[in-house]
């Protein structure tokens, strides 16, 4: 057409009539020629042109492409045609086959409500700028393998009936399936985007196996009607208020996907290891983590908490190690696994947040009170897994919480604070020891100078007549004396082991007769009743530690 004379054009376009078949492969297209082609090819009832067969492989089109409501009755093939600007296919319906294979829109792009009866084809497509298919309706097969999207790739309430390939296909922003409905779709991916795959509120009917290398993955209420595996590189993964009917796996790959023996090529995805962000709202009874980053992680809210399996090499929260100054004081926090709620909360206390990490603005800051149900799920999660030592953990931050509950009453609240200050509730045998040192060594000491009596006691032997010339010696204890005289005196090495030998004997629960002033005597009653405690609360905590 484009090199036809006036009057020859004019007469080809005479012979066309709506619903004919064209053949305009390699053809040049400036915008006005080509609204010459669709104006006989027009139906006067519906406005909207329509064709039987058409062919544009290798076509040219220099201005916008206006096929908005096109109806193609028969195959349509737009192989390796180049739209040097925008192309327009919103509405339009292929009752065919519809090949875009190696098209290149260098544009913007849009099938916006568009419905493909046949087969879909956009094998090696490449879409330059915005490529808009909201609403569209793929009602068989359809094919993106090796597509290149350069900009946002929309496909916002999007319904995929049939097999849908995305092998290889290249995202350099975000693509966006809010809300599609992938109905027997069983696999997507291996896939690269350098933005955010969401697949917030999209359905996934059938079971399948999503395959990428985003640098984030939203999967924000979406549901999941069978099981589904995300085998995922760098993402980062949003699961809140997702559905899971049945089982979800979501592992780390560590090395890139391959197809056809050739490695993914991955740009722009600097971030290291695949992470979760958030599992508020989920059925963690359903949902497998494998080699996960769970350190920025929300679990508040999580349904069936107790029931999430970890599995691999996973990484939770820390506490801020070492001693770290807090006003006019040096501070020591205890290192272990921690939730990042309890960072934003102890963050949020005051205006230093002393290594704990801050909240992202706009983010809810949940109280002890909330979290202390978190932590008890996690650590039966880790128990039911036979992990005691992961569990111990989990433990100390529920007590924690608990310590700082406002529901807690005072007493009980007093009672939690003098465990965590004598042995870390248990779980920290290095602060037990220490006290059942200084216990000992305070005993020892309380012992050589009032303990102890000022000398060993000598019996009074008493002759008592019977009246018959006989007489009976009764040996009478005396009575023990206080020591006196100067402190420094009493410190001596004789009176030092008696003490240690008292102290000692106390720890395990054994008097060793030793003579004792009064004072003595209640204070190894003392010992007696604080020592063994500590030192048990001391095994306690070894045992807690090494427990499988």
């Amino acid at each position: 057409m484009a090199h036809l004379n006036e009057s020859d054009r004019a007469a080809y376009l005479a012979t066309l009539s709506p619903g004919d078949a064209i053949d305009h492969r390699g053809t040049v297209f400036t915008g006005e020629l080509l609204s010459e082609l669709l104006s006989p090819l027009t139906d006067s009832g519906s406005g909207l042109p329509r064709f039987g067969n058409a062919r544009f492989d290798r076509a040219e089109f220099g201005g916008d492409a206006a096929f908005d409501g096109a109806q193609f009755a028969g195959t349509v093939s737009f192989d390796g045609a180049e739209f040097g600007n925008s192309a327009q296919f919103n509405g339009a319906e292929f009752d065919g086959e519809a090949h875009f294979e190696r098209v290149h829109f260098a544009a913007h792009s849009s099938f916006e409500l568009a419905q493909f009866h046949g087969g879909a084809w956009f094998v090696e497509a490449r879409l330059g700028g915005t490529a808009d298919f909201g609403g569209a309706k793929f009602y068989n097969d359809a094919s993106f393998v090796g597509a290149k999207f350069h900009d946002v790739a929309w496909f916002g309430g999007a319904a995929f009936h049939g097999d849908t390939w995305f092998r290889r296909a290249a995202f350099r922003g975000d693509a966006v399936f809010l809300k599609a409905d992938f109905e027997h779709v069983s696999g997507m991916g291996p896939l690269v985007c350098t933005g955010t795959l969401d697949l917030s509120e999209a359905v996934f009917g059938a079971a399948v196996t999503i395959e990428v290398a985003a640098n984030a993955v939203h999967c924000r209420r979406t549901r999941w009607a069978s099981t589904a595996a995300l085998r995922l590189r760098y993402a980062a993964v949003d699961l809140s208020d997702a559905v899971l009917e049945h089982s979800l796996s979501i592992a780390a790959r560590s090395r890139p996907f391959t197809v056809d023996g050739e490695e993914l090529v991955e740009v722009d995805l600097a971030r290291p290891g695949v992470s979760v962000r958030s599992l508020r709202g989920v059925d963690a009874a359903h949902l497998v983590l494998s080699d996960i980053d769970l350190r920025d992680c929300r679990f508040a809210g999580t349904i069936h908490l107790d029931q999430l399996r970890l599995e691999g090499v996973y990484t939770l929260a820390g506490a801020p190690g070492g001693l770290r100054r807090r006003g006019m004081r040096l501070k020591r926090w205890t290192p272990r696994r921690t939730l990042v709620e309890e960072h934003h909360w102890r963050a949020a206390r005051s205006e230093d947040p002393d290594g704990w990490t801050t909240p992202v603005e706009g983010d809810e800051v949940l109280g002890p009170t909330a979290l202390a149900p978190v932590y008890r799920q996690l650590r039966k999660s880790f128990e039911d897994g036979k992990h005691e030592p992961g569990a111990a953990d989990f433990y100390y931050g529920e007590m924690e919480m608990r310590r700082h509950a406002d529901d807690i009453p005072w007493a009980e609240r007093s009672l939690l604070t003098a465990y965590w200050a004598v042995s870390g509730y248990g779980l920290r045998a290095s602060r037990a020891f220490t006290w059942l040192m200084a216990a000992m060594a305070a005993t020892v000491l309380a012992m050589m100078l009032w303990g102890l009596p000022q000398h060993d006691l000598k019996p009074t032997n008493t002759a008592t007549s019977t009246g018959s010339g006989r007489f009976v010696i009764t040996a009478v204890p005396s009575a023990p004396m206080n020591p006196h005289g100067a402190y420094g005196e009493r410190l001596s090495v004789e009176r030092f082991e008696k003490s240690l030998r008292v102290v000692i004997n106390s720890v395990v629960f054994r008097s060793t007769g030793q003579d004792l002033t009064t004072f003595g005597t209640y204070a190894e009653m003392t010992s007696r009743l604080s020592e063994p405690v500590l030192l048990g609360l001391g095994l306690l905590a070894i045992r807690n530690r090494v427990k499988r």
